[in-house]
C-alpha cells in the first residue's frame, strides 16, 4: 500500500487526506479566500498526528482542477514546494472525477454527473461511470458550459445518474431533470480523500511525475482562448 498525501484547494474547501501504513487521516474545512493561510497548517497537522514526515512518503496528489483560478493555483503552488523539497514524485487528479468517485464510494452510486459552478453564469461539468476496478471513468470530456446546454451535451444515456457538486444548488431550476437526487445534494466540494483512490492506481501505472511537471486544468482557459477572433 502506498503512503501518499493529498491536498486539494480547488474550490471553496481546503482539503488534506493523508494514507499513511493503512491508515486513512482526513481534513476538510470550508475557507474561501483562505486557502493560502490555512493548508501548510492542515498539511502539518496530519503529517503530526500520523508520526511521519514527508520524506517518508511514496508521492504527493493535488486536485489539478477545474474550479476557482487563485484555488487551483495556490494548490499546484503548494505541492511543487512541497514535492521539491521532499524529492517526490506528483500526480494531479481532476476535481470532477473526486467528486465522483466519493459518491461511489460513500454511496455506491455508478453514474455519476459532476458539475461545479464556475461564474460567469457556467458551470465546469463532466459525467462519469464506475469500471470493474471501482475507478469512475470519464464519459464525457470536462467542459465549461452555460447550465441550459448541459443536457445537450451530456449525449450519452445515463439510466440513474446521481449529482455532485455546487453546480446544482447555484442552478437547481434547470439542472434538476438530469438527475434524480438534484434537491439535496450533500457532496458539494472535492475531497482529497477520494483524490488518493484514484492517484493510487496512477501511481501503480507509472503516470507520477516530477514537481516541475506539475500542470493545472482549468478547462475555461482553453474555452477562452477558442473563442477570441480567428482562434476558433
Amino acid at each position: 500500500m502506498l503512503n501518499l498525501i493529498a491536498i486539494d484547494t480547488s474550490t471553496e474547501g481546503c482539503s488534506v487526506a493523508l494514507s499513511w501504513q493503512g491508515q486513512l487521516i482526513e481534513q476538510f474545512e470550508l475557507c474561501p479566500q483562505s486557502h493560502s493561510t490555512i493548508l501548510l497548517p492542515m498539511i502539518d497537522a496530519a503529517l503530526k498526528q500520523a508520526g511521519c514526515s514527508l520524506q517518508q512518503l511514496d508521492g504527493l496528489v493535488f486536485g489539478q482542477g477545474p474550479g476557482s483560478f487563485t484555488g487551483v493555483r495556490i494548490g499546484i503552488g503548494v505541492a511543487q514546494g512541497l514535492a521539491f523539497s521532499a524529492e517526490l514524485p506528483v500526480v494531479g487528479v481532476s476535481t470532477l472525477q473526486a467528486m465522483a468517485q466519493q459518491a461511489l464510494e460513500q454511496y455506491k452510486q455508478t453514474e455519476v454527473i459532476a458539475a461545479i459552478d464556475a461564474r460567469m453564469s457556467e458551470i465546469y461539468l463532466s459525467a462519469y461511470r464506475a469500471d470493474e476496478q471501482g475507478i469512475m471513468q470519464p464519459i464525457v470530456d470536462e467542459t465549461v458550459i452555460s447550465p441550459d446546454k448541459a443536457a445537450e451535451y451530456l449525449t450519452e444515456e445515463l439510466s440513474q445518474p446521481f449529482a455532485v457538486g455546487t453546480g446544482w444548488q447555484t442552478y437547481q431550476e434547470i439542472l434538476a431533470p438530469l438527475a434524480g437526487n438534484a434537491e439535496s445534494i450533500d457532496i458539494l466540494f472535492p475531497n482529497a480523500a477520494a483524490m488518493l483512490t484514484l492517484a493510487t492506481k496512477q501511481f501503480q501505472a507509472g503516470n507520477a511525475v516530477a514537481a516541475e511537471q506539475a500542470q493545472p486544468v482549468y478547462v475555461r482557459d482553453t474555452v477562452s482562448w477558442k473563442k477570441l477572433p480567428g482562434r476558433e
